[in-house]
């Protein structure tokens, strides 16, 4: 049955249509980049890849990751300027919001970064969401050591 799941998946992900990303999502990830790059001066290294879409007031969008007990984790959102205010919030494999360790609000209230460091590996799913503002495109990124 596991199979049959896995095949399914494989085949509908090699039948869908790649898109390019749109300007708005190269601009979010162009911002959570910058704002990232500070903690590699920390001795953070950036997880290749990233998460970019689009977003509206009341309907987040939640990512599935898999972290490691012993690393610090930072993520960071970055959105279009539509966006006033955006969120993190992190879930255990439970969907109970974990402690972080910090959250680093900038001048520009449509980036964010939330650090969290998991007390144990396992599946976790962070939360992306805009709290005031309108519609954007965003793009999460995240840094660990």
């Amino acid at each position: 049955m596991k199979r049959l799941a896995l095949l399914l998946v494989c085949t509908f992900f090699a039948s869908a249509p790649l898109r390019a990303a749109s300007d708005g999502e190269v601009a979010a990830r162009r911002t959570a980049l910058e704002i990232a790059g500070a903690f590699t001066n920390d001795g953070f290294k950036l997880r290749d890849g990233n998460w970019a879409d689009s977003f509206e007031p009341g309907k987040p969008k939640i990512v599935q990751v898999n972290l490691y007990a012993g690393n610090q984790y930072w993520f960071t959102l970055g959105a279009t300027p539509p966006a006033k205010k955006v969120l993190i919030t992190i879930y255990d494999e439970k969907g109970t919001p974990v402690k972080i360790d910090a959250d680093h609000f900038f001048q520009d209230t449509s980036v964010v970064a939330t650090g969290f460091s998991p007390d144990n590996s396992g599946t976790f799913f962070v939360k992306v969401e805009v709290v005031d503002g309108a519609a954007a495109d965003f793009c999460l990124v995240y840094s660990y050591k």
